[in-house]
Order: structure tokens, then C-alpha cells, then sequence
């Protein structure tokens, strides 16, 4: 990462002789490395700079993504979705992924749009607000962000005012919550939604100064009771889908990529259904890819070198799933089967429920089978864990839970530790998020989450925490208040965030070594950063709450003493 700007050098042809084109689409920079594949290091984009240096970062990050005469050989899957309609239309020459170091010498008084994917902007993802402590202090993901849009917007004004700075992609939200940031950096429009069946229309009529009839000047967002709302803009700065207008493409009209993807990423669905109280993602339709479309996105990664495939669902249990969100096992089996048989060497999922693995040990054997899952080979997986607390969990997460139920089936406790049990046995590591906040939470419920961590870290099973800020995005978006979240936390809440972070160090030093890679000294200084930097933000973490006045000791120790143990029993 190179923050004063690029060395043409490292080009093969110097900057005056690289090709320029039309539409320029380029990621956020952060999105612009493989982390050294080191689980969880995909998130230090989210930590804040006052403690992770941007040179550390630079290093933790590892290499940026290669290019080819400014063209990023790999991109983000949603950006190559872009790409693709692009690319329908025109001809190669006149859409360009942009490598983010060499973007802005593509700019010249041919273009029309500069298109920035980003994801955390403005660093109010859920993540990123927990390690901030309510953006009290600064992300790196907000500081690259900005100097990189910064840095577009100058060589824009030097070589093409008339062309258009654009930003997209997952984290565009954040920036109807920061209307100033759009203003300071000179962003000409912020789009949002679904938009690759109609990406080519939008920006064309954007180069030519009008919209689309299916678009409006203005954005969706939700209210507090999280029904979604239009807001009109009269500045033209924000462009969303019209109301009354068709919202997403169907499954014939989202394009299949056709260059490669960042850790050859695909898509296996679209949309949830589980219906989570917090989460947007079930309100989108449910959309699911067919094994050839899966398989034929993989071989455009193949084709560029990447052996290796996360297919990404919001969870992969519920892909043709039955009543009661019972897994469908021959379609999972069938799509499994069209991801090995692209020719991959390894391939993992993104999403996962944890109540399909306790129901149904007999489908992940299967499916690990599949995988070639070992004692060499892992499979990763996030897992929204959210509560130990069976009245949280049938509050929030029911159909999470399906097609088991709380009461004849277990305990929410039970439940999960018997699907982690299942996952560890058949070599599938989930990485856990936790909940703190939820909407009628008592001391009692986050004490019941602090002792179901407790038993599954005090048994040695494999998994990984991560403690969440259950901000609502409608309360968010409506309430407009940002506070320090550290300030607010009651003992139990402080205990659930300290005993995700002890189990995060025991993994690490249990488990950085192995999962390390590169040259032997590479190894070695990964290990080396990542053991020494937990142990760090444990103690600073102790050391904070004790301060509050709250004692650590219980949390510690709680549920291991008093014979309450799942593993006890």
C-alpha cells in the first residue's frame, strides 16, 4: 500500500502509456488484499488507527492485489458484478478495474465515471463500532477511505472535471448517516441497492446528465420499527431504485462475472429468509444460483489461477431449504459436488446456521466428505452465534434455531455446543459473532452467554468470537447519535466482550503458527504479531473494565465452578 501515491516504475509501460477508458471502477484499497489469508485479519481494516498504524497495517495486509498496466487482475466479487453488464455493452477497452494505486492515472478527458466499491466507509459497521467504541476514535477503514477518495478527487480536477466520482457497494449506507463526508470529499453521487441487471443503464444516463425512470434522486433506509422508507434528495447526490419500481434483479438478470475475483469468491444465493430481528438481509427475495452458474463463475477464477473458493450465501443451510428450514440435503450434495468437481483444491462457505450441524451430523459428514475436509484442510465458516440465552435466542434468532426448537430439543446452549461438537468433528472451524445490546436484554442473558463461552473455550474446541454492537440499522439511521460504547456497558455486557477476546487469544496462541503463511520468516513475524497483539487487547481490555469498577474474575470463571457445565453433565 503505498500512501503518498504510486511509483510508475512498477509499471510495465510508463504512465503517459497506459490505456484509459470510459468507466473506471476501482475498490476501496482495504479491499485490495488477501490479509496473508490469516483468519479474522480481514477485519483490521476495522480496528482504529490510534492503535494499529497504517504501516503496520500495510504489512498485516500483506501484498496488494497484482496488475497488468494499471488493471486489477483480481477485484471484489460484487465489483466485477458491475464489470459485467459493462462489459455487455462495451468493449473491454472502455471499462477498467482499476488496481486502487494506479486508478488515477487511468483518468483522462475520456472518462466519464470513476466507480469506488467500498464497504465501511465511514466505519459504522457493527465490527468496526465495537473496536472504535462508537467511532469515538478513527478507523482505518474511514482514514483509507478518505485519502483515497482524496487522492481521486485531485487527479479528477487535474485531468477531467467533468468526470463523475461515484461510490457503491455494501457499505454506501454509512454515507446517508455522513452526508458532510460526501460534501468534504467531493463525491458526486452515493448509489445503493441491487443495481447489476441495471448498472449499464444507470451510468450511462448518469454520463449523458439524466436518470433512468426506475432510479430517483434519494435513498432507502429503515425506521425503528424497521420498515423501509424512501427519502427524496433534492441535491441529486443520492440514486436508489425508484419505490415503485421493480427493487431486484431476478435470478436471469444477475450477471455472471467474468473476471476473477478477490480469494475466488462466487455466489451460491441471494437473499436469507431466516428473519433475524437485526439484520436487513431477510428482506431481500431469495435467489439461488444453479450448480452450473456456480460452477461456471469458479472456472473464470481458474482460468486466472485461483485454486482455492469461498461461496458466499447469508447461510448456506437454507439453499433450496425445505419446511421449517430443513436443510435440503440433495441440494446442497449437488451443489457441493458442482464446486469440487470445478476443479478447485479447496473450497469453504462463508454463512452458516449452527442448529443444522446439531440436527443433522450425518449431512456435514457428507458434505465435509466432499470438501476433502482434514486434519490439513479446515473448513472456515462465520456462524451467527448472537446469545447464550434461550429467551434472547427464541426473541431474535427463531428461525436460526429451526428446525430444532428451545424446550424439546435443548437448551439454545446445548444446541450450539452440540453443532459445534459436530462442525470440530468433521475438521469445520466457525467463526462465532455475539451480540451485546439486543432489545430486551437482562444482565442475566449476557451472563448466560459469558458461561456458554466459558464451557465450549474451557473444552478446547475450535471456533473464534467476535463481539458485536447490536445497533439496529434503523435505529442507527433515525436516531443519529453516535456514543462512547465502552462508557455505556453494564458488568455482564463488559464480561461477554472480555470472555470473547480471552478465547481469541487462547486460539491464537493455540493456533497462529499453523494457520500462518508465507516464508518461513514471514511466518514467523505473523505468529510473532498476532500472539503478542492479543495478549495486548486482552490486558488493555482488563485493565479498562477494572477501572469501571467491574471485577473479570468472575467472568472468568463463570459457569466452570458451579457444576452448571454442558460438559459436566
Amino acid at each position: 500500500m503505498h500512501a503518498g501515491g504510486v511509483r510508475p516504475s512498477f509499471c510495465r509501460h510508463a504512465w503517459w502509456e497506459l490505456s484509459v477508458a470510459k468507466y473506471v471502477l476501482v475498490p476501496d484499497p482495504t479491499l485490495s488484499h488477501e490479509y496473508r489469508s490469516f483468519p479474522l485479519l480481514d477485519f483490521l481494516a476495522c480496528a482504529p488507527v490510534n492503535y494499529v498504524p497504517v504501516w503496520l497495517y500495510g504489512y498485516l495486509a500483506g501484498p496488494t492485489i497484482p496488475q497488468d498496466d494499471g488493471r486489477a487482475k483480481l477485484a471484489p466479487y460484487a465489483l466485477r458484478k458491475i464489470e459485467a453488464p459493462l462489459l455487455a455493452r462495451y468493449d473491454s477497452t472502455e471499462v477498467v478495474v482499476a488496481h486502487p494505486d494506479y486508478a488515477h492515472l487511468l483518468i483522462d478527458e475520456d472518462t466519464r465515471i470513476i466507480g469506488v466499491h467500498t464497504m465501511d466507509p465511514a466505519g459504522l459497521g457493527p465490527v468496526t463500532m465495537m473496536f472504535t467504541n462508537g467511532r469515538v476514535l478513527t478507523s482505518l477503514s474511514e482514514l483509507i477511505f478518505t485519502r483515497f477518495i482524496a487522492k481521486l478527487h485531485r487527479e479528477r480536477m487535474g485531468r477531467n472535471r467533468r468526470a463523475r466520482i461515484i461510490v457503491g457497494g455494501a457499505g454506501s449506507w454509512e454515507l446517508t448517516y455522513m452526508p458532510n463526508m460526501i460534501k468534504q470529499l467531493h463525491i458526486d453521487h452515493v448509489v445503493q441497492g441491487e443495481i447489476d441487471d441495471v448498472a449499464a443503464d444507470l451510468l450511462d444516463g448518469l454520463s449523458e446528465g439524466s436518470l433512468e425512470r426506475h432510479f430517483m434522486f434519494g435513498y432507502q433506509t429503515f425506521d425503528e420499527h424497521f420498515h423501509k422508507v424512501w427519502f427524496r434528495d433534492e441535491n441529486g447526490t443520492f440514486i436508489t431504485r425508484a419505490p415503485f419500481e421493480k427493487q431486484f434483479p431476478t435470478l436471469g438478470e444477475i450477471p455472471l462475472i467474468r473476471g476473477a475475483s478477490i480469494k475466488g469468491l462466487v455466489e451460491v444465493m441471494r437473499g436469507c429468509g431466516i428473519g433475524c430481528g437485526f439484520c436487513e438481509v431477510t428482506l431481500r427475495p431469495l435467489r439461488y444460483y444453479t450448480p452450473d452458474m456456480v460452477k461456471r463463475e469458479i472456472e473464470v477464477n481458474l482460468r486466472a489461477g485461483i485454486t482455492n473458493t469461498w461461496f458466499h450465501s447469508d447461510e448456506i443451510f437454507a439453499y433450496e431449504h425445505g419446511r421449517n428450514f430443513e436443510p435440503n440435503e440433495d441440494a446442497l450434495v449437488r451443489l457441493f459436488r458442482a464446486i469440487m468437481g470445478a476443479g478447485v483444491a479447496r473450497a469453504n462457505p462463508t454463512h452458516a446456521r449452527i442448529s443444522v450441524p446439531a440436527a443433522y451430523a450425518g449431512l456435514i459428514g457428507r458434505l465435509s466428505t466432499i470438501l476433502r475436509a482434514g486434519p490439513d484442510n479446515w473448513i472456515g465458516v462465520q456462524v451467527g452465534l448472537e446469545t447464550g440465552s434461550d429467551e434472547l435466542a427464541k426473541k431474535h434468532i427463531p428461525n436460526k434455531i429451526l428446525p430444532l426448537r428451545i424446550g424439546s430439543d435443548g437448551s439454545w446452549s446445548e444446541i450450539v455446543t452440540e453443532g459445534l461438537v459436530n462442525l470440530n468433528r468433521n475438521y469445520w472451524r466457525p467463526a462465532f459473532t455475539v451480540q451485546i445490546g439486543q432489545e430486551a436484554e437482562s444482565s442475566e442473558d449476557n451472563w448466560d452467554t459469558v458461561g456458554l463461552i466459558n464451557d465450549l473455550s474451557n473444552a478446547g474446541l475450535e471456533f473464534t468470537l467476535t463481539p458485536l454492537l447490536n445497533v439496529p440499522l434503523g435505529l442507527l439511521k433515525t436516531r443519529r447519535e453516535f456514543y462512547p460504547v465502552y462508557d455505556r456497558l453494564d458488568e455482564a455486557q463488559a464480561s461477554v466482550i472480555y470472555a470473547c477476546f480471552r478465547h481469541l487469544q487462547r486460539m491464537v496462541h493455540r493456533n497462529a503458527g499453523s494457520v500462518a503463511r508465507g516464508s518461513a520468516v514471514t511466518r514467523l513475524a505473523l505468529t510473532q504479531i498476532m500472539t503478542r497483539g492479543a495478549t495486548v487487547v486482552l490486558n488493555a481490555l482488563e485493565r479498562m473494565f477494572r477501572k469501571k469498577g467491574f471485577k473479570m474474575e468472575k467472568a472468568k470463571r463463570y459457569s466452570l465452578t458451579d457444576g452448571e457445565s454442558y460438559f459436566a453433565r
